[in-house]
């Protein structure tokens, strides 16, 4: 068999890529004054008391609610919650 007639089949190291769905950003608020703005915290939630004390500060016209969780997943807000608030601040902390 001459060098010319081989056949080499590889195998592709990306692999099979799965389809994803994606979704759209959602639009920007013009203002926060007057908005309820939800703060996820993850992990050590101690770390982020500064930032916390901060935004409350400095944005003392926004609602601001909270849940914190020790664990690396944050805590889902309730059907009412998800209808009431207006962003998410999802803070990670390790």
């Amino acid at each position: 068999m001459a060098e010319k007639d081989k056949v080499h089949k590889f195998l592709s190291p990306v692999g099979t890529e799965l389809p994803v769905k994606t979704y759209p950003l959602a639009p920007r608020l013009d203002t926060i004054d007057g908005k309820t703005i939800h703060f996820s915290i993850t992990g050590e939630p101690d770390v982020t008391i500064a930032l916390e004390k901060k935004l409350r500060a400095d944005y003392p016209n926004v609602n601001w609610t909270q849940k914190k969780s020790y664990t690396p997943m944050p805590v889902m807000l309730s059907d009412e919650e998800m209808k009431t608030t207006d962003a998410v601040i999802l803070a990670v902390c390790w």
